[in-house]
């Protein structure tokens, strides 16, 4: 009987420090830059987005603030929309200027628009089930991709984040559908509080 307790206790502990080797450093920083993002309360940045509708191509700039679940967009660019204010408060989201509404359309079935795609990065760094990830750029940047555990790549919504592997703030983010990117986000300026 003892030597059979040994022998499980044994596989047991080498299973284990297994497991330790087998982790990576990009997903032992993945994790850690996922539960900094989970405690975050308060966040802004500067965002450049490009929303490819297949047959036209949007880029807007715009400052984020992100406070809870409210998220203020100003659109500083281009110069023709430039106020323009989009508000997200939970499941809801439009562009405002004036009292007038403005809606620039879906780019998936889920309702993902240039507005609800900064929401949709952030949701990702906190809980997208992460399907790969690697430190780049010689170590400077960590890209973490997300996407659906039972789905195929290349099929459904993906998402792409690299973060400052030093700052651990999000630098830029893609949001791919069907394969095809639709959302393409930089970001300068970030900070987290």
């Amino acid at each position: 009987m003892r030597r059979r307790l040994f022998c499980v206790l044994m596989m047991t502990l080498l299973l284990t420090g297994c497991g330790e080797a087998g982790v990576s450093e990009g997903e032992e920083l993945a994790l850690t830059i996922r539960g900094e993002y989970l405690a975050m309360e308060n966040c802004a940045a500067h965002a450049a987005i490009t929303a490819d509708y297949g047959q036209r191509v949007y880029q807007y700039e715009m400052e984020v603030s992100v406070s809870g679940e409210d998220t203020v967009l100003t659109l500083s660019a281009p110069e023709t929309v430039a106020g323009l204010t989009g508000r997200i408060t939970g499941e809801d989201s439009f562009l405002e200027f004036d009292g007038t509404a403005v809606e620039t359309g879906a780019l998936d079935s889920s309702g993902l628009t240039p507005v609800s795609a900064l929401p949709a990065l952030l949701e990702a760094a906190r809980s997208g089930y992460i399907t790969a990830c690697a430190l780049e750029e010689e170590g400077a940047l960590l890209r973490v991709d997300c996407g659906d555990p039972t789905g195929s790549p290349g099929q459904g919504t993906e998402t792409a984040l690299w973060f400052d592997a030093a700052a651990h703030t999000l630098v830029r983010g893609e949001i791919s559908v069907d394969g095809f990117r639709a959302i393409l986000c930089e970001f300068s300026n970030f900070t987290i509080s």
